[in-house]
Parts: C-alpha cells; sequence; structure tokens
C-alpha cells in the first residue's frame, strides 16, 4: 500500500499553492535552527517585564522534567493539521507499505538514512497526512530523538506535540513496557554522525557497530521493521570532508561533546532555485516500510544472540533497498554500504 494522497504536478498548480508549499518547507528548517536559539532567548526574557511568566514556565519546566522520557504526551489535532499537506506536497513525501504490521505485536521501526534533518520519516510518523494510522491501524509510533533537544524550553512542548519522545535507553524501555496494544518506536540509528556522509545520491549508513536497537528489541520481545527514505540525501548538498582529515576530526570531536557534528550545507534559495540558500531542494522523499522481523523476547540477550539478528536486520535491509531502489528513482547500479 502507499498513501493514498498524491501531490499535485506543477501544472496544476496555483501561484498560491506553490507558494504555501515553498513557506511550509522552509518555515520546517527554520524552526529546526532556530529551536536550538530557545535558551537563549528562555534567558533574556528574565531581563523583559514578562520575567513572571519565565519563572512560571520554569516551576512548569521542573515538574514536567521526566514526560519526555516516559511516553511524551502528543496533539492528535495537530498532528492532522491539513497545513501539513503543503510541506507533503512540496518534495513530495510518500509512505509506502509492503507489509501488514498487526497492533498486536510490539515494533522497533529502524530508520535509514539519517541525511541532515531526517525530513521523510520526521513527517511521515509525526504527522497523519500521509495516512500512517490507514496504512498501518492500531500502530501508536513515537519517534524518537536526542535528549539534548527535549531538554530546550519551548522547544520541548513543540517537539512533543507531534508525539516525540527521548531515545533514551529508560524512555524506550517505558514506551515498550506499556500494555496496550501496538506500541511502537521509530529510531534514526545513525544517528547525527551519519549526516556526515549525506551526500547526494550516496547510500552510506553508519550500521555495522550500532547494535543497541538489537538489544532493545530482544529485551521485549518486539519486531524490528526496517525503513529506508529514498531521497533523503539529496534535499540537501553538502561539504563532506574525507575520514582522517582535520576537518572530519573536528566534527567527529564536536558531535562527543555536543551530540551532533556542525555540517556545511546549503539548498536553494528561498526567491531562485539559482541562488544558494537554506530552502530544501523540491526531491522526491519515499519512506519504504519494510517487513518485519519476528524477535523473541529475551530480557538478558547473549552476545551470540545479538550478532545473529543484527546481521538478519542487515540483510533484510539491503533487500529491502534492492527491491525498491529502481521504483524510487535510484540507478540500478547503487548499493548500500555500511560502516
Amino acid at each position: 500500500g502507499v498513501s493514498r494522497a498524491s501531490a499535485p504536478s506543477l501544472n496544476m498548480k496555483t501561484r498560491q499553492k506553490q507558494l504555501l508549499e515553498v513557506l511550509s518547507a522552509y518555515q520546517a528548517i527554520l524552526f529546526f535552527l532556530l529551536g536550538l536559539c530557545f535558551p537563549l532567548l528562555f534567558l533574556f526574557s528574565f531581563f523583559t517585564r514578562f520575567w513572571f511568566f519565565s519563572l512560571l514556565y520554569l516551576a512548569w519546566l521542573y515538574l514536567d522534567w521526566d514526560t519526555p522520557f516516559q511516553g511524551g504526551r502528543r496533539s492528535e489535532w495537530l498532528r492532522r493539521q491539513t497545513f501539513w499537506n503543503h510541506l507533503k506536497d512540496y518534495y513530495p513525501i510518500k509512505l509506502v507499505k509492503t507489509q501488514q504490521l498487526p497492533a498486536d505485536q510490539k515494533y522497533v521501526i529502524i530508520c535509514h538514512p539519517h541525511g541532515i534533518m531526517s525530513t521523510a520519516v520526521t513527517y511521515n510518523f509525526t504527522t497523519e497526512n500521509t495516512g500512517f494510522s490507514q496504512l498501518f491501524p492500531g500502530l501508536r509510533v513515537s519517534f524518537c530523538v536526542l535528549n539534548y533537544l527535549l531538554y530546550i524550553p519551548g522547544y520541548r512542548e513543540y517537539l512533543m506535540l507531534f508525539g516525540i519522545c527521548s531515545v533514551s535507553p529508560d524512555s524506550l524501555d517505558f514506551i515498550l513496557s506499556r500494555s496496550q496494544r501496538g506500541q511502537a518506536v521509530a529510531i534514526v540509528v545513525g544517528g547525527a554522525h551519519e549526516a556526515l556522509y549525506a551526500i547526494s545520491g550516496s547510500h552510506c549508513l553508519t550500521l555495522r557497530n550500532r547494535k543497541g536497537f538489537i538489544r532493545l528489541a530482544l529485551r521485549h520481545g518486539a519486531s524490528l521493521v526496517p525503513t529506508y527514505s529514498f531521497g533523503e540525501n539529496d534535499i540537501f548538498k553538502i561539504k563532506a570532508f574525507a575520514p582522517g582529515s582535520w576537518q572530519f576530526q573536528l566534527q567527529v570531536t564536536f558531535r562527543k561533546f555536543t551530540g551532533f557534528p556542525p555540517c556545511i550545507f546549503w539548498g536553494r534559495s528561498l526567491f531562485s532555485a539559482k541562488l544558494c540558500g537554506l530552502q530544501p531542494f523540491a526531491k522526491p522523499l519515499t519512506t519504504v516500510v519494510g517487513q518485519p522481523i519476528p524477535v523473541p523476547r529475551c530480557p538478558w540477550p547473549s552476545k551470540e544472540q545479538v550478532d545473529h539478528y543484527h546481521m538478519l536486520y542487515m540483510k533484510a535491509l539491503e533487500q529491502l533497498f534492492e527491491e525498491h531502489k529502481e521504483s524510487c528513482g535510484v540507478p540500478a547500479s547503487a548499493h548500500l554500504t555500511f560502516i
């Protein structure tokens, strides 16, 4: 199955529709970047006449601190807003279902690649405008991100409204331990480190030594679901440095302290496709959700079990990529590279 809503062709779009699409894509990247500045804005507010409201929010933050680590909270009203259709149509974004995911099981949905912003999976799993609930009825998926994003005052509230939670082990265990049916977590296992390899046309995944998600699935008996977003690396261009170069080592060192590496990336200008800017390139994004891999419940998995299911997962992901790459505009000569 494929998400039913199809994007109108460029010739069919009105000028107003095209403008709304461009602005929706721009606000997404702008809000992501400005979100990192929220702590400074929050601190500055204490030196204004609104300091009392900031103090009240600080008290709320203290009382609500654990929420992102205990399933968070979401607004189905916000997740279903038709405004997100403009963002979907800009690229366009599609969600493809290859197999049923019965709601009587638990799932660890593994997302690849990270790209610069994980745009495709973020949209597909945090809004309903590509029809996730219609394609996978009964599933409640929590998209999980780095902790530091959920420490940012104000920004954390916005993220949680979309069902976003922490990717910490305690948070993942909390979600998958719930008694409700159809619990699922979506994790971009390549992490921000994979952004260093987000070169247009490449398919390089940081996966060979990433095995924590296998242990998580084994502890809870949750099926592993490989997911690949074709086009994710094509919506921005990056300046890639050779591994081993001082620039690359600087990026890696910075990531160790902050959780994300500084990347030099660019898209098109907001006003002209011929100029550089922060506007993402309008390239098709297709997230393909693969066949679930059943995993037995084992509270204390052995190294052999972890290695076995890790190998099974890598083979399943590679098969998913090979089966769908040409239909998603990827040349037959392209293959996954695991690092």
